[in-house]
């Protein structure tokens, strides 16, 4: 228990580092805030590509096709032809055409606001269902992407690599009200300073609370 509480003062502390170095918590993805479908699409095209790409790709997509029904009718071989540079573009615009389907024949053309019914869309995963979740519904989410899980584990946050696992251990320490942007500003810090595989403990505002940073002396 005492090992469990401090690690939620040190999540904490994290929380609170992150939020004034980056005051703007903001998810890198663009996509219409009144349109859910755009984001769960756009978070489809992420996975092994890169979110500048992905944003370029929907830009014009999104054009195109304005509606979850105009997806759901599409064809699926002129949604590959859209999304052909961000890679798998079979496999996504497959997932693509079938969630919108699914969105549109089972639930009323909304995308579903539980993680439960997120889950049976196809292509969806616990990441993606999270982040509509926290950013679409406002609920309190923890998306565990891969700079989530290699900070957390840094800072001796999180024990594993699991996207689960990190999840669960993760909703028992961060106050859940701000873990939704805490997540956000991973991602930009992972980018910026705390870079895989050469992070840049001199310069990072989380070095005071990490456990990597005290281990190898390099805390400022």
């Amino acid at each position: 228990m005492e090992e469990l509480e401090r690690r939620r003062r040190q999540a904490h502390q994290a929380v609170d580092l992150l939020e004034q170095e980056y005051p703007d918590a903001v998810c890198s993805l663009d996509y219409d805030p009144s349109k859910a479908h755009e984001l769960l699409i756009s978070v489809r095209l992420a996975a092994q590509c890169t979110d500048a790409r992905v944003n370029l790709v929907t830009e014009k997509m999104f054009q195109q096709y304005r509606t979850v029904e105009d997806f759901a009718n599409a064809k699926v071989e002129d949604i590959e032809e859209c999304v052909r540079s961000c890679g798998l573009y079979k496999t996504k615009a497959r997932d693509i055409v079938n969630m919108s389907k699914m969105i549109v024949e089972q639930f009323g053309g909304k995308v579903p606001d539980n993680m439960d019914d997120l889950l049976k869309l196809p292509g969806v995963g616990r990441k993606s269902a999270n982040l509509i979740l926290g950013d679409v519904y406002g609920q309190p989410a923890v998306v565990c992407d891969t700079h989530c899980i290699r900070i957390t584990n840094l800072l001796g946050l999180t024990t594993t690599k699991d996207p689960l696992k990190t999840e669960r251990e993760l909703r028992q320490l961060l106050p859940m009200d701000r873990a939704n942007d805490f997540c956000h500003r991973l991602v930009i810090h992972g980018r910026a300073v705390c870079v895989a595989r050469r992070p840049n403990c001199a310069q990072c505002v989380l070095a005071p609370c990490c456990d990597y940073a005290q281990r190898e002396g390099k805390a400022l």
